[in-house]
């Protein structure tokens, strides 16, 4: 009797055991999160894109970030005020945005003013595809628009997207970030 009491209570520590150890195996490990690189301000960012409220768009997101990126309708009806643009390249420079051409640029990153993950798609064409060239914040946008070169098209198409400073890995998922801290956020916006 005393033996198979004594084994019972070896083999419950060893199954308790076990659970911990595969407990703290889990503990250390993170989700890794598909980033996209974009401009602000002039520098390289890294984002990604969570939800957007066209299907269409959707689907161009998902198969660029690998990832799926959910389609809610309601997120349209976003007041613009509560919004910032995000520029997406129609034509001009081929690269890695979600049309083929250059990637996007965002205004008010993470840590500034007015930033805000709520986005609406400003489409962005050069009226010369041989004068285009790559542009890293919203006032080259501006001027280049200003002075004739490009058009702006602004649309109700809106996007969540989580900006970052940091490095990506080769496969595009964020290994190191920077986080800001005391991002100012709009009233009523959870995130």
């Amino acid at each position: 009797m005393k033996r198979t009491g004594l084994l019972s209570g070896i083999l419950l520590l060893g199954i308790i055991l076990s659970a911990c150890s595969s407990l703290q195996g889990n503990a250390s490990s993170f989700a890794s999160i598909p980033a996209g690189m974009a401009y602000a301000d002039g520098k390289e960012i890294y984002f990604s894109h969570t939800e957007i409220s066209d299907a269409a768009v959707g689907e161009k997101l998902t198969a660029m970030m690998k990832s799926p990126v959910i389609v809610v309708s309601s997120l349209a009806k976003v007041p613009g005020e509560l919004t910032a643009p995000v520029y997406v390249f129609q034509n001009g420079k081929t690269g890695k945005g979600p049309l083929g051409f250059q990637v996007d640029v965002f205004n008010n990153p993470a840590g500034t003013e007015g930033y805000t993950p709520l986005r609406k798609i400003v489409f962005v064409t050069w009226k010369d595809g041989a004068a285009a060239r790559v542009l890293t914040s919203e006032a080259e946008i501006l001027e280049s628009e200003s002075k004739g070169e490009l058009a702006l098209q602004k649309t109700e198409i809106m996007s969540i997207c989580h900006l970052w400073f940091g490095m990506a890995g080769r496969d595009n998922r964020l290994q190191e970030l920077s986080v800001v801290q005391n991002v100012r956020r709009k009233p009523g916006i959870f995130c």
